[in-house]
C-alpha cells in the first residue's frame, strides 16, 4: 500500500531538522528569489546544497518553491537558479507560472514539477491540461470540498493543504495587495490585506458585524479527519507555515505524523485533548475543518482578530495602577506571554502569589498577581499566547536514527571485511588480512562491541552479524577506522543517490523558443461590459471586442459578430459549446473550448512572460490578456509583443474572488435559501482610509472590486511604440456618456 506523504515547511536552516526528526516524508522550501514566501528568512545556495544533502540522508525529499510569476526579464536568471537545482538533486520544484513549467519540462524532462495552488487547480479540465504538459503533481484549491476532490477525473498525484494558514481568496486570484500597494502576492509579497479591518455597508448603511476583520480565517486543523483524507486518496498532507517557528513546524509535523501511523498501524485515532490544547498555545486563530468539511461560513472565519489567540487562563478579578490580580483557570509560569482585556500583550518578567511573594510559577485555581504596566482599567479574559516551558520542551529535538544492518566477515588469511547496509545501498570496506594470535583473540562480543560504538553518527545498528574465524587477532585501532569509513560511504551515497543526468548547454540552446510573433497596426479596443446599456453603448460606439460575464446578454446579442461571453473564473461544470466567441478565465476552460471556439485568454490566467503566452497561442487561444501586474516597465523590458496580446488600459480590477460570502454571514446567516445578492441592494466594504471595495456576487462566488480604476491611459503612445496593438477596458458602474468618455480619450491617444 502507497502511504500518505507528510510535507511540511521549512523557512530557514534553524527550522529543517525539526521537520525531519519530527517524521516529515517531504519538506519545501525557497530559495532568496522566487518564491512565494518572500518574506520568509529563506535558503541562500549553500544553504539548499546542505538541506539537501541534510534531507536526503533521512530519506526526506526536498521540494523547492519557484512559485511566483516571472517576468519576462527574469527567466534567463530563473532557467540558471533551476538548472543549479538540477544539479543538486532537488527531487521536486513547486511551480505557478505556466510559462515556466512549459520550459522546464523541455530542458529538464526528468525533474519532477509540482503545479502551486497559485494555479488556480480546482477542476479536472484544469488538471488534464496539467497532465499534457507533464507534470506530476497539483496542489489544490483549498476550496474544494473532499467530495470534489474525490471526483476529480486526473492521474495526477493530489496534494491537498491539512494544517496552517488559509486564504481568504482563491489562491493565484488575488490582486489587492498588487493594486493597494504595489507588493504583487503572486511574486511572494502579500501584504495580508484580508487581515486588515473593513466595515461592511449595505446602501450606504453600515451593517453589524461580529468583529471587525470581515475577511480574516481561521486556522487549518484537520488532525480529526486523517482517516477520511488518507481513505480519500490525497497523495500528499500539505502543513502550511514557512513563516513559522521552528516549535510549531516540529510540534505540528509530529502531531500529523503520529495520526498518521496511527491509521496505518489500526491504532486509535482520537486526537488527544492535549496535544488540542498545547497546539493552540503555540499558535491558532481559532481552528476550522476548512471547506473540506465544512461550508458553513461561521465555522471557517474569524471577524474578531487576525492574530494569534493563544488559550485563557484566567479572569482579571481586580486592579490598581500597580497590578492586577488573577483568578487562574490554568498555571502561569514567568516568562510566558499573555494578553489582557484590553488587547494589550506582555511577557511576565516578574510574577507574584497571593501574598506577594516573588515566584516562578502560579498553579491553577490559584491567585496571580502581575505588575500592570500597561495601564489596565477592566475585567475581562486572560489569555496565554506563549508558554515559556511549552516552547522550551519542544526545542528539545530527538533526532531520529537510520536503522542499519552490520556484517563483519573476520576469516583467517583474508582481509577484514565490513559491511553496511540500510535496505536500499550497500557499502563494502577492507582492511588488513587477518592474522592468528598468538596472545589475545578477538571475540565476537568484543567486535560487536566495537562495530556498534555508532555515536553521533545518524544510523543505530538493527543487526549485527559476525563471522570470525577462532583465535585469531583484530586490531580494535582497524575495527573503528574502517566502521567510520564505511559509516561516511554510506553517508555519501545516501546523500548523493538522486543525481540525475545533466543536458549539455548546447541541448539548452537548442530547444530556447522564441516569441509566436504576428504584427498588425490595426488597433482594435476590447470592453468587458456589466450591464446591456453599456454593452448597446459599446455596439453603438464601435468598440472591435465586447465582452460579458451575462451569458443571457451574450446570447442575445452574439449574432452582432464581436461580443464575447466571459466564463466564471470557478467551474465545475463545462456546458456545451461549439463555434462560440469565449473569454476563458482559467485553464480548464481552454482545454476544454479551445479546440472548437474562438478562444481569449483573460488576464486572470496570469501571463507574465512570452513562453506564458506562447502556450496559450500553441493551445488554441487566439488572444491572450496580459496580467495587469506586469507594469509599463515591466512592459519596456519585455519581447512578446504582437497581435496575440491584449492589455489593459483601463478598468476597475477584480481584487479577490472568494467562496466566502461576508453578505451571507453578517447579513443573512440564519437562512441556507439565501438570495440577498439578487436583490438589488448595493454592498461594499471600507477600510479604515476611507476607500470602498464594492462587492459583486456571481453564482454563489463573491468578487471584491478595487476603490478606484486603474487607469493607463495616458500610456498608451508607449504602448503602441512597443508594439501592443490591443486595448482593454474594464467597466464597473459606468453610465454610458463615462462609457463614451472612456473610449473618445483612448481613440484621442490613439490619434495622436
Amino acid at each position: 500500500m502507497k502511504r500518505v506523504e507528510l510535507l511540511s515547511p521549512v523557512g530557514n536552516m534553524e527550522t529543517l531538522p525539526f521537520a525531519v526528526h519530527n517524521g516529515a516524508d517531504a519538506v519545501y522550501f525557497a530559495g532568496k528569489k522566487f518564491g512565494a514566501r518572500k518574506f520568509a528568512n529563506n535558503f541562500n545556495d549553500e544553504e539548499i546544497v546542505e538541506a539537501i544533502k541534510y534531507c536526503h540522508l533521512y530519506s526526506v525529499k526536498v521540494y523547492i518553491t519557484v512559485n511566483t510569476l516571472i517576468y519576462d526579464e527574469e527567466l534567463k536568471e530563473v532557467l540558471d537558479y533551476i538548472d543549479f537545482l538540477y544539479c543538486h538533486n532537488v527531487d521536486a520544484l513547486i511551480i505557478q507560472d505556466i510559462g515556466l513549467i512549459k520550459k522546464v519540462r523541455e530542458l529538464y524532462p526528468d525533474l519532477e514539477i509540482h503545479v502551486s495552488t497559485q494555479s488556480h487547480n480546482h477542476n479536472s479540465e484544469g488538471l488534464a491540461m496539467l497532465e499534457k504538459m507533464g507534470v506530476k503533481r497539483a496542489v489544490l484549491a483549498r476550496e474544494l470540498t473532499l467530495d470534489e476532490i474525490q471526483k476529480l477525473d486526473t492521474k495526477l498525484e493530489k496534494e491537498v493543504f491539512v494544517h496552517g494558514a488559509l486564504c481568504v481568496c482563491y489562491s493565484g486570484c488575488c490582486l489587492f495587495s498588487s493594486m493597494n500597494g504595489g507588493r504583487s502576492a503572486n511574486r511572494g509579497e502579500c501584504v495580508a490585506s484580508c487581515r486588515l479591518p473593513y466595515q461592511l455597508y449595505k446602501n450606504d448603511h453600515q451593517l453589524k458585524t461580529d468583529g471587525e476583520y470581515l475577511l480574516s480565517t481561521k486556522d487549518l486543523n484537520t488532525l480529526a479527519h486523517i482517516k477520511e483524507l488518507i481513505e480519500a486518496g490525497i497523495d500528499s498532507f500539505k502543513i502550511e507555515g514557512r513563516m513559522k517557528s521552528p516549535e510549531y513546524v516540529g510540534f505540528v509535523t509530529k502531531l500529523y505524523r503520529t495520526m498518521i501511523d496511527h491509521y496505518y498501524d489500526h491504532q486509535d485515532m482520537t486526537v488527544d485533548p492535549n496535544d488540542l490544547y498545547d497546539l493552540k498555545k503555540v499558535y491558532n486563530r481559532e481552528f476550522t475543518d476548512g471547506y473540506l468539511f465544512t461550508d458553513k461560513f461561521k465555522d471557517i472565519m474569524n471577524p474578531k482578530t487576525p492574530n494569534h489567540i493563544g488559550v485563557e487562563i484566567g479572569e482579571v478579578i481586580s486592579y490598581d495602577s500597580n497590578y492586577i490580580k488573577i483568578k487562574l483557570s490554568d498555571s502561569l509560569n514567568q516568562e510566558d506571554g499573555i494578553r489582557l482585556p484590553n488587547g494589550e500583550g506582555m511577557i511576565l518578567n516578574r510574577l507574584y502569589d497571593d501574598k506577594m511573594l516573588l515566584v516562578n510559577s502560579v498553579s491553577k485555581g490559584c491567585i496571580a498577581i502581575i505588575d500592570n504596566k500597561i495601564n489596565l482599567n477592566k475585567r475581562g479574559t486572560v489569555l496565554k499566547t506563549t508558554d515559556k516551558k511549552l516552547m522550551s520542551s519542544l526545542r528539545k529535538l530527538q533526532e531520529k536514527k537510520i536503522p542499519i544492518a552490520i556484517i563483519a566477515n573476520c576469516q583467517l588469511g583474508q582481509p577484514l571485511e565490513l559491511i553496511l547496509n540500510d535496505g536500499k545501498n550497500t557499502v563494502k570496506v577492507w582492511g588488513s588480512p587477518i592474522e592468528r594470535s598468538k596472545t589475545s583473540p578477538m571475540s565476537e562480543e568484543r567486535m560487536i562491541e566495537q562495530l556498534t560504538k555508532l555515536g553521533n553518527t545518524p544510523f543505530v545498528a538493527q543487526s549485527v552479524s559476525v563471522n570470525i574465524s577462532d583465535q585469531v587477532f583484530v586490531s580494535i585501532k582497524e575495527i573503528n577506522e574502517l566502521r567510520r569509513q564505511a559509516v561516511s560511504e554510506l553517508i555519501s551515497l545516501r546523500q548523493n543517490a538522486f543525481r540525475k543526468k545533466l543536458i549539455s548547454s548546447s541541448e539548452k540552446k537548442d530547444i530556447d523558443s522564441d516569441p509566436v510573433r504576428r504584427h498588425s497596426k490595426d488597433i482594435k479596443i476590447a470592453i468587458l461590459v456589466r450591464d446591456e446599456k453599456q454593452l448597446k453603448t459599446c455596439l453603438d460606439q464601435k468598440v472591435d471586442r465586447i465582452y460579458t460575464d451575462s451569458k443571457i446578454l451574450y446570447d442575445k446579442y452574439k449574432n452582432t459578430g464581436n461580443v464575447y461571453y466571459r466564463l466564471p473564473r470557478v467551474m465545475t461544470k463545462y456546458p456545451s459549446f461549439a463555434n462560440e466567441h469565449l473569454v476563458a478565465t482559467e485553464l480548464g476552460a481552454i482545454n476544454k473550448y479551445a479546440s472548437n471556439n474562438d478562444v481569449i485568454a483573460d488576464y486572470t490566467i496570469n501571463a507574465f512572460n512570452h513562453e506564458t503566452i506562447n502556450f496559450l497561442v500553441k493551445n488554441g487561444c487566439h488572444m491572450v490578456t496580459i496580467s495587469p501586474e506586469v507594469t509599463l516597465e515591466h512592459l519596456k523590458r519585455s519581447t512578446f509583443f504582437n497581435d496575440a496580446v491584449e492589455y489593459i488600459v483601463y478598468g476597475t480590477m477584480e481584487l479577490m474572488i472568494m467562496k466566502y460570502c461576508p453578505i451571507k454571514l453578517f447579513d443573512n446567516a440564519d437562512r441556507d435559501d439565501c438570495h440577498l445578492c439578487s436583490m438589488g441592494n448595493d454592498y461594499y466594504l471600507k477600510d479604515n482610509n476611507g476607500h470602498i471595495y464594492p462587492i459583486i456576487n456571481t453564482k454563489h462566488f463573491t468578487h471584491i472590486m478595487h476603490y478606484e480604476p486603474l487607469d493607463n491611459i495616458k500610456n498608451i503612445k508607449s504602448m503602441r511604440e512597443l508594439g501592443i496593438n490591443n486595448l482593454r477596458v474594464e467597466l464597473l458602474k459606468e453610465t454610458p456618456e463615462e462609457v463614451i468618455k472612456i473610449i473618445d480619450r483612448i481613440r484621442k491617444e490613439v490619434d495622436e
